[in-house]
């Protein structure tokens, strides 16, 4: 009875605040409440130093508000402020499945599939609808912001976070980013876009200096963000942890206020990522308005430089400000009542929608997909047995359940060597239980290690089967990037079972298909030789069983195509020459606490040659185009029709089902520029649409418009966009490199538009050149 007195009680009190202004609110505040505010509840990490410890607060620390979550903010019951509470979630709301306050409940969470996943979609409207559900599941637990979505570029295949991240292209993150945060917000929650800006790497992430030029920042780091946030209106933005051309991003005034503020007229609040940055006073004069998660040694400097005039306290009621008016908009300040119950049926069926739409047919010979009806399939691989939902880390998710592909295909009625599954039931439990648990949960996943069979034990499953499917996995997660070795590269032990398979089952009738089960890219010219087809799966989250199951059975019909290009080798990759930086001094100590790095540098000599801009204008060969993915169908593209108008030019046109198969296709709009001024990448992606579902014959009549300020270039020199004058190529594709249509528009004059000399390097930045 006390327990629910109280609960009315601070219902009320959430009512009445919201019955406040922002400002009577900071009037009524007072300084040590003001500093609270600026940071948040703390987090409980084992071996953090003493300073990195929360706050020990008067107004009442809130971190167990909701169990599991990444952090809250403070309540001030006498102002009937509430708290605020943040879950982790680029994958699915992260918090515990259990609570002490309600024993017997479970409040797991659904695993969608992860963003180089939901990219593979090029589904902006399917975005909206996995945000949509995520947004009901945090209401439903008692979340008020969402800690995602993640738009940092795929620089490099080694990042170790590039699960979170959606592509290398900031056109197509950008517009995934606003489809998924109009969903999410739909429902009342926020979103939080993250982490601001260029956290491409993880190694060294607290303590790494990014040395990058404007016209990079301009063109490839920032353009994703600014997308985002002219297309969505994402109540938070989270700076990053590394320093951009020598100052924190959270302590860089020049990114959060000049840029963010005044020159995007970004409206929400900034918060840091958990535990950047190294001055709380630095932080919050540059527009960091709140600090995560908390600390003890934070409310110290910031109260301290206020009583020795060397922070105003004009400045934290401006952060201030920016905080409580989003903060108005939670359901704690609604005071909304959770209800402690989700639709995780519901989802569970958007999850499965979006791991199909996501994935990717990369090769299909032999017409070996579909699996017909009846044929006899041997199942190799460990991730076929325990299939990998997401990543580790902040990105992972505590759900009720994963479908492994074996599942699913059982579940599919697909014929099994019941033989061999029993062989690997056994293997993976003697294998499984050799493998101690991890330290901690943000620690990188370690896997099974593949089973080896003899040429001999292969040959005869081929006598009895029709088909192997054999799934590659892959993991990574927070803290460190992967590595080249027995990670990108195939494991010898994987060379050699994939060697042996294509012997065996290479005759007639027999075919080999190999289901990449991964984070992000590997090398797959060997996989090109050996297999008859590929299925890339991305980690699918919990219905990835099922979602497989539905691909190579022909239910669902591929339609992904890929947000990222696959090289040759590693060494074909632009950024692999610096990637992830250098220690600053070798004979550094690495320090106890896993949050900290060691200091480093990592110089984008790049430029803008990120991803496809590289390859397509270097001429580099790639195993798998930017844009690619095969369909159990065909389309063909016609009938252009360009109306061009003041403000940009409009591009009609339609594509047709040629195939047997209903399907869907992604059309893209690459558009090269003159060769005048500045160099520019051979072409770069404009716009990008997918169809409905086309049944055989049918078409559908595709019309994307494309500004003509999204054609300029940034000039580094001039600090100003430039839209030089001269023709300009539009190519309607099917991929970077499948060229469907063609037109060109005149750009009768040059146009500049000046910006601040903002974020500019200390050091001269070797620039590559096609010249």
């Amino acid at each position: 009875m006390k327990k629910h007195l109280l609960y009315l009680l601070l219902l009320s009190c959430a009512a009445l605040s919201a019955q406040k202004n922002t400002q009577e609110l900071i009037d009524e505040l007072t300084l040590d409440e003001k500093i609270y505010f600026l940071i948040g509840t703390g987090m409980e990490v084992p071996g953090l130093p003493e300073d990195s410890k929360p706050a020990m607060a008067v107004v009442g620390a809130t971190k167990n508000e909701v169990a599991g979550a990444a952090g809250t903010s403070y309540a001030v019951p006498r102002l009937a402020i509430p708290a605020v509470v943040f879950a982790d979630g680029p994958a699915g709301i992260r918090i515990s499945p259990q609570r002490d306050t309600n024993p017997g409940q479970t409040f797991y969470a659904t695993a969608f599939p992860t963003a180089s996943s939901l990219s593979s979609t090029w589904n902006t409207g399917l975005a909206a609808q996995v945000g949509e559900a995520f947004g009901i599941e945090g209401r439903d637990y008692g979340v008020d912001f969402l800690l995602a979505p993640a738009l940092n570029i795929h620089r490099n295949p080694l990042g170790g976070r590039n699960f979170e991240y959606y592509s290398e292209d900031p056109v197509l993150g950008g517009m995934i980013t606003a489809g998924f945060v109009n969903g999410v917000q739909a429902t009342g929650l926020g979103a939080t876009i993250k982490h601001f800006v260029a956290n491409n790497s993880e190694t060294n992430r607290t303590a790494l200096n990014t040395v990058v030029s404007e016209r990079a920042l301009r063109e490839i780091y920032l353009r994703g963000f600014k997308i985002a946030l002219d297309h969505s209106d994402p109540w938070a933005v989270m700076s990053s942890y590394n320093k951009i051309n020598g100052t924190y991003a959270s302590e860089n005034e020049e990114l959060l206020t000049q840029l963010l503020r005044e020159e995007w007229g970004y409206q929400g609040f900034v918060m840091t990522d958990w535990f950047a940055g190294t001055d709380a006073v630095a932080q919050v004069k540059a527009g960091n308005d709140l600090l995560m998660p908390g600390t003890g040694a934070q409310f110290k400097a910031l109260k301290a430089a206020v009583e020795a005039g060397e922070l105003d306290e004009a400045i934290i009621d401006r952060n201030l400000t920016a905080i409580l008016n989003t903060y108005q908009k939670t359901f704690a300040f609604k005071g909304y009542e959770p209800s402690g119950i989700t639709d995780l049926e519901g989802h569970k069926a958007i999850a499965r929608q979006a791991a199909t739409e996501g994935m990717v047919l990369l090769k299909n010979e032999k017409e070996s997909l579909p699996l017909v009806t009846g044929r006899k399939v041997a199942l190799f691989g460990s991730a076929s047995y325990e299939t990998i939902a997401g990543g580790t880390g902040s990105g992972d998710v505590n759900k009720a359940y994963s479908i492994s592909v074996l599942e699913g295909l059982k579940a599919a009625n697909v014929k099994l060597d019941e033989q061999l599954l029993s062989d690997y039931e056994i293997y993976m439990k003697a294998e499984r239980a050799k493998i101690p648990p991890k330290a901690l949960f943000f620690l990188k996943d370690e896997l099974v290690p593949e089973k080896s069979f003899s040429a001999a034990e292969l040959n005869k499953l081929a006598e009895t089967n029709d088909v192997a499917v054999f799934t590659l996995g892959r993991t990574s997660g927070e803290f460190q990037d992967r590595a080249e070795a027995d990670d990108f590269l195939l494991t010898e032990t994987e060379k050699e079972l994939l060697t042996n398979l294509k012997r065996a089952f290479s005759g007639p009738g027999k075919s080999l298909v190999v289901v990449l089960n991964i984070g992000g890219v590997i090398e797959t010219e060997f996989l090109k030789e050996t297999a008859d087809a590929i299925l890339l799966a991305w980690q699918p989250g919990q219905e990835g069983g099922n979602a497989i199951a539905d691909v190579l059975t022909g239910t669902v019909n591929p339609s992904g195509k890929l947000p990222v290009t696959f090289p040759v080798q590693l060494a074909d990759v632009a950024s692999s020459k610096n990637f992830p930086g250098s220690v600053l001094d070798p004979d550094a100590e690495k320090p106890a606490n896993p949050l900290q790095g060691v200091p480093s540098e990592e110089i984008y000599e790049e430029g803008i040659y990120v991803g496809y801009r590289y390859f397509d204008s270097f001429e580099v060969p790639v195993s798998y185009p930017f844009g690619y993915g095969l369909s159990y169908t065909s389309f063909a593209y016609a009938d252009l029709k360009v109306t061009e108008t003041a403000e940009g030019v409009q591009l009609q046109f339609s594509i047709t089902n040629t195939g047997k198969t209903a399907g869907k296709e992604i059309a893209q709009v690459y558009v090269a520029a003159p060769q005048t001024g500045l160099e520019k990448p051979a072409k770069e992606l404009k716009a990008f649409a997918k169809t409905d579902l086309l049944n055989p014959a049918e078409s559908e009549t595709v019309t994307l418009t494309i500004n003509r300020g999204d054609l300029a270039s940034y000039d580094d020199e001039a600090h100003a966009w430039i839209l030089e004058a001269g023709d300009y190529t539009f190519n309607i594709a099917a991929s970077v490199t499948d060229l469907k249509l063609q037109t060109t528009v005149n750009q009768p004059e040059k146009v500049l538009r000046k910006t601040k000399a903002l974020l500019t390097p200390k050091v001269s930045i070797p620039v590559f050149s096609k010249n």
